[in-house]
């Protein structure tokens, strides 16, 4: 997501960072190249131009050429200038105050994602906030498209509206809030027809479902691969419907992004969630400040707590730290470390979060390391028997060579995957006579990472990030793929 911006961002801003001072004629040369490098990504013209505007008004003032800093007070300019143009600071969030059922209405057009996202809004309402929720397509043109959203309820846990066929989509709107009432539903999901493109018989059908539902949240849906394209569509359908927000789908194959730097400022509607892969759980809050600090390099630690919090299972999070506060780490903890790595988006997720990975992230890819490595590490270890895994110091050159056969890899891996164990197994060593994860927490004291991030264990981390548990240090995949 937003890979061509940042690394051309990046590029800028380094030369900036580079120089002890700065003339006006460096900051207005970078902010040329911002815009360049804008619309490249397929910015709107009149949001790229307002914006480099804006910026080089502020960027040009005499505070920031005779800062100390001058390099980090424009990239910090710049920073705040985009978390302006995708929203503010504050996220905006479903609006779901109102007597239930509380109706959400999907649009877009056909293709867009609309159906799927439905079932991830739905999932998302149903774990996260409690909501018992309904769906209903109303999509009466596509083929199977009403069967669709009913194998994906299926799927998410979520009830769908019995098919009648037949029926007109007023009628079946008509009928899903009879029966969200008897039946106490909190939220009423409703999925209504696309079309190839905007046209007055699609406006007219989604007029006269509102008119009948009374949605309190209309979201439009809309494909980030298709750039300008998708920023144009909402335009149309802000000015037929009265939209409250959009969804972007396929946020994390965009790697321009410029539907979403357009979208706020073009259609006055704020972006509410952003669609980030194809699973039914790819789907988050659009942060405003989070993305904004992604596309300039500067990380988003807090996605990555958030994915950290909602991938442990809390029993083995504390079985983790019974076993790290003993200094006890063996294959098996280090097996649930990578597949906790896998659940929490892969190494290129978790690269793009973390701050200054930018270039670890570009060397990454051209190494060819991928998460093939996470899964390659998975097979040696599955390879092993339940004792080789309790006791890796079993494993002698025969037993090596029987691994490696079992797992398709060869014995230096092998030797590489225990030399990691090693350095991490020395790691929960050392935490053990630093009087454990609560010695660890108190070298942070009473306002350090740990008052941060409660609940989060002693030392501000969660005890089985990968590579953060408790001070535990990452496992050195590079050293892995080394031949």
């Amino acid at each position: 997501m937003f890979d061509t911006l940042s690394d051309r961002l990046g590029g800028v801003f380094d030369k900036l960072r580079g120089r002890g001072a700065l003339r006006e004629q460096d900051v207005r040369d970078a902010m040329r190249e911002v815009r360049i490098a804008l619309l490249e990504a397929d910015v709107a013209l009149p949001v790229a131009r307002r914006f480099i505007d804006d910026i080089t008004e502020k960027a040009v003032g005499q505070n920031v050429l005779r800062s100390v800093t001058p390099g980090q007070q424009v990239v910090k300019i710049v920073n705040d200038a985009l978390v302006e143009m995708l929203g503010g600071d504050d996220i905006v969030g479903l609006d779901l105050a109102a007597t239930p059922p509380v109706v959400i209405m999907m649009i877009g057009l056909q293709g867009s994602g609309k159906t799927t996202t439905t079932a991830k809004l739905a999932k998302l309402l149903r774990e996260k906030q409690g909501k018992k929720v309904l769906m209903a397509s109303l999509d009466v043109n596509r083929p199977a498209a009403q069967e669709q959203l009913a194998v994906l309820g299926e799927q998410v846990g979520v009830a769908t509206l019995p098919i009648i066929a037949g029926q007109a989509p007023v009628d079946i709107a008509t009928r899903a809030l009879q029966s969200a009432k008897l039946q106490a539903i909190d939220v009423l999901l409703l999925d209504t027809a696309g079309r190839l493109h905007v046209d007055q018989q699609l406006m007219d059908e989604m007029k006269a479902v509102a008119a009948i539902s009374s949605p309190k949240e209309t979201l439009l849906v809309v494909d980030a691969l298709t750039g300008q394209d998708a920023v144009n569509v909402a335009q149309n359908f802000a000015g037929q419907v009265d939209l409250t927000g959009v969804i972007l789908t396929r946020m994390d194959g965009d790697a321009r992004g410029g539907a979403a730097l357009s979208m706020r400022a073009v259609t006055g509607k704020p972006i509410k969630f952003a669609g980030t892969g194809e699973k039914l759980d790819a789907i988050e809050p659009f942060h405003p400040s989070r993305v904004a600090g992604r596309i300039l390099g500067m990380g988003d630690i807090v996605s990555i707590v958030e994915k950290a919090a909602a991938s442990i299972d809390e029993e083995d999070a504390e079985r983790m730290a019974a076993r790290m506060a003993k200094g006890q780490f063996d294959m098996n903890d280090l097996r649930g470390q990578l597949r906790q790595m896998q659940s929490m988006g892969g190494l290129g997720a978790l690269a793009g979060m973390i701050p200054g990975m930018k270039k670890a992230k570009a060397a990454m890819q051209s190494s060819g390391m991928d998460d093939r490595v996470l899964l390659r590490m998975d097979a040696i270890i599955g390879s092993m028997t339940p004792k080789e895994r309790a006791r890796p110091d079993l494993l002698n050159a025969k037993r090596k060579i029987r691994v490696a056969k079992g797992s398709g890899t060869q014995v230096q891996d092998i030797n590489k995957l225990i030399k990691m164990h090693q350095e991490m197994e020395r790691a929960m060593k050392q935490i053990k006579k630093m009087g454990g994860l609560k010695g660890l927490g108190a070298l942070f004291g009473k306002g350090g990472m740990g008052a941060a991030m409660p609940g989060l264990g002693g030392g501000g981390m969660p005890p089985s990030l990968p590579g953060l548990g408790g001070g535990g240090g990452a496992p050195d995949l590079s050293q892995f793929l080394k031949k």
